[in-house]
This record gives structure tokens, C-alpha cells and sequence, in this order.
């Protein structure tokens, strides 16, 4: 049988704000490698374009990025994250490429996860310049009700370390 929860204890998860977010990061408790603080929101930090992939196109990392439409693409962080044990980070598109048909579904970041992230996209709209630079999405960092019992590199790590835009890796029969 499963014991109820008691709600007194419960302790529940919360966004950090802006103030927490440069307070973990002046402990060192999370890292974000080229920070900007031109790119920190009220409730999170806005992660900016360092390369493209468009499907099979060679990875491109200076100027503009031409998307034509209906077609997939990649980008990976400029910014390297540091995640400590007890936060994760919720991952969403800028409005400002949503309004221009760019379709993404992000996931959460682990607790304890390091590196550049790859985002995967399609632009379902009319072809599209991605400057290299550009703000592309907003990760949100979330306090978990207490510290992971194993951390991402200790669950999976697949992506750990990750640089530039990283796809799939063949599982290890």
C-alpha cells in the first residue's frame, strides 16, 4: 500500500528568478559559461545561437543561417551550462521565432547535466534567416524538492560534456 503524502512536508519546486539565478551562479553552484547579462529575463537566462545544421548541410558558425521552409534544423548554445544536483532547466522557444513559424518541442535539461545544448526545430513557414548570435531560447531553472539521488551523468550522461550541435548517438549494443 502506498503511504499518503503528508503536505506539510512537501516541499514543492519553483523558478528561479533572476537575483537567484546570479546568486547560485557568484556561489558557483551553477555555471553558465558566456554569460551576457543582457540575455538574463526576470525568471530566466535567453541562450544564444553559436551553430547551425541544416539537415544535411555542413554545421555553420558565422553569419546568417538560411532555413527554408518545411524543412528540420539544429542549433547548439553558445552558452555552456554547469547544472548542480538540485536543478533542472525547462527549455522554450522565443516567441519571436514561434511568430515566425519555427516549431520546437524542448525538454527538460537534468539535474547535473554539463554542456552545450542542441535544440532541434522545423520551420513550418517561409524560408528564414537565423543570424549566428541570435537569442533562440529561454531555459528556466526549476529547484528541485530536494537533491537528485543520481544526477544525469550518473543515470545516462549520453550528451555529457556535449559540444556544437550534437545529434543522436547510436545506443551501445
Amino acid at each position: 500500500m502506498v503511504e499518503p503524502i503528508d503536505h506539510k512536508q512537501l516541499v514543492t519546486w519553483m523558478m528561479l528568478s533572476d537575483t537567484h539565478i546570479k546568486e547560485l551562479m557568484e556561489k558557483g553552484d551553477l555555471r553558465i559559461e558566456n554569460f551576457d547579462k543582457e540575455n538574463l529575463t526576470p525568471n530566466g537566462y535567453d541562450l544564444t545561437i553559436e551553430e547551425t545544421v541544416v539537415e544535411d548541410r555542413r554545421p555553420q558558425t558565422e553569419g546568417e543561417s538560411v532555413i527554408p521552409a518545411n524543412t528540420w534544423f539544429a542549433v547548439s548554445t553558445l552558452e555552456y551550462l554547469e547544472l548542480p544536483s538540485y536543478i533542472a532547466g525547462e527549455l522554450w522557444i522565443r516567441t519571436t521565432y514561434a511568430r515566425q513559424g519555427v516549431i520546437s518541442s524542448f525538454g527538460l535539461i537534468d539535474a547535473g547535466f554539463e554542456g552545450n545544448l542542441t535544440l532541434s526545430a522545423y520551420n513550418a513557414h517561409k524560408e528564414l534567416e537565423i543570424p549566428i548570435g541570435d537569442r533562440f531560447a529561454q531555459v528556466c531553472f526549476i529547484r528541485l524538492s530536494e537533491e537528485s539521488e543520481h544526477v544525469y551523468s550518473e543515470r545516462s550522461g549520453n550528451y555529457q560534456g556535449q559540444k556544437g550541435v550534437t545529434l543522436q548517438k547510436d545506443k551501445e549494443s
